[in-house]
């Protein structure tokens, strides 16, 4: 399948080749640069994430591209579509907020309980913004709420928040979902990409 390209191969020298590996891994730290850039740029750990399921449709599709923002001072409101990611979960998931608290700062977070929040969204007593929130979340395909899985939490609080969608495209992650499936086609795709780099003049 690659003889021809094994053959180019073998007829460059030793210094080609590796001028040619470190391009190859230039655009590898310049992608890495750039991912690392957005995240500071959006507060986000993973500031674009692909939709993987259909809970959340007819919003979002699987297969579509979501590009997130989490602005530190930023007060989540019931409505915003939203990414958590609960600790010791592998994968980050996209639902809409349902119900939100305020949590004044001079309250302990643990104290508060579903018995005890269900009730109007308090302040702080001298005005100012609360500094965190706790969060009830929903998917806009499922008949109820995502407790069950929050994994032993009541509520999501603000540090679990990946980001808020602040647009997306649709479809375009089917790539990255075809990959994650058939981890050969991944290492096909990127042996393939390595080899062409190694063996392309320019």
């Amino acid at each position: 399948m690659f003889t021809e390209e094994l053959k180019a191969f073998r007829r460059l020298g030793f210094r080609h080749v590796l001028l040619q590996v470190l391009n190859f891994a230039s655009v590898i730290a310049s992608g890495l640069m750039i991912w690392k850039g957005l995240g500071v740029i959006t507060n986000s750990e993973s500031p674009i994430v692909v939709v993987l399921s259909g809970s959340m449709e007819p919003a979002f599709y699987r297969g579509d591209l979501l590009f997130l923002t989490n602005p530190s001072s930023e007060q989540y409101k019931t409505g915003d579509i939203t990414v958590y990611k609960i600790p010791g979960a592998d994968i980050p998931i996209v639902h809409r907020v349902l119900e939100t608290h305020d949590v004044p700062p001079r309250i302990d977070i643990r104290q508060y309980t579903k018995s005890t929040t269900r009730s109007k969204p308090t302040t702080s007593t001298d005005g100012s913004e609360s500094d965190n929130q706790l969060l009830l979340t929903k998917g806009d395909n499922n008949y109820v709420d995502d407790i069950e899985l929050y994994q032993g939490l009541e509520w999501l609080e603000k540090k679990h928040i990946v980001g808020k969608v602040r647009g997306f495209l649709p479809y375009v992650g089917y790539v990255t979902i075809a990959m994650n499936d058939f981890p050969q086609l991944k290492y096909a795709l990127l042996g393939g990409l390595g080899l062409l780099a190694l063996i392309q003049r320019e």
